[in-house]
């Protein structure tokens, strides 16, 4: 019996379902900005204590939770979205916790959940300054490059959503399931 459960400690959990959606709560809000902080401080070190500044006082932030029992647990991701200026909006901080970016669609979750929610509160244009090692990902999601800038010393690309992929819609959350493993057929 002890065989079987040799090396299971050593595996991450895995959540069955994750929730995106507007932060509403206290502790959303709360582990919205710890996870802000772990990955564009910590990790990435672009910021030095915290990434916060004047947006934050305007943004809807936006979260994905892993979900125990059906009921939202922890912070896993985390993007905050604002008008810029009438029928513009900005999308920023995009960051999803390491032990959950293997998942794959929290990311691209959040960038969906962030530009349809603006667009159904009256975006024209929704545009975002992404890091050089996300291009290739935004553009797989209809997004296209308006020019290279630097932004904390950093290459990033100003880039614009495709509007026409993005629904409007007025949620204030949706589910993202697990994907299931593939079962390999044998011929």
């Amino acid at each position: 019996m002890s065989t079987i459960l040799e090396g299971m400690e050593d595996r991450p959990f895995i959540p069955t379902e994750y929730v995106v959606r507007l932060a509403r709560t206290p502790w959303e809000r709360a582990g919205y900005h710890a996870l802000r902080r772990e990955v564009f401080c910590s990790e990435q070190h672009v910021f030095a204590e915290d990434d916060r500044d004047a947006i934050d006082e305007v943004a809807i932030p936006i979260i994905a939770a892993c979900c125990m029992a059906g009921m939202p647990d922890r912070i896993v991701g985390a993007v905050r979205i604002h008008e810029a200026e009438p029928g513009v909006w900005r999308g920023s901080r995009l960051a999803v916790h390491a032990d959950h970016r293997k998942l794959g669609r929290i990311g691209a979750e959040l960038i969906r959940m962030a530009v349809s929610t603006a667009h159904g509160l009256g975006a024209t244009r929704f545009l975002a300054q992404v890091q050089e090692q996300n291009v290739l990902f935004f553009r797989r999601l209809h997004w296209k490059s308006l020019g290279v800038i630097t932004l904390h010393g950093l290459p990033h690309h100003d880039m614009e959503a495709d509007l026409s992929r993005y629904p409007a819609h007025g949620l204030d959350q949706t589910w993202l399931l697990r994907p299931q493993p593939r079962i390999r057929q044998v011929a």
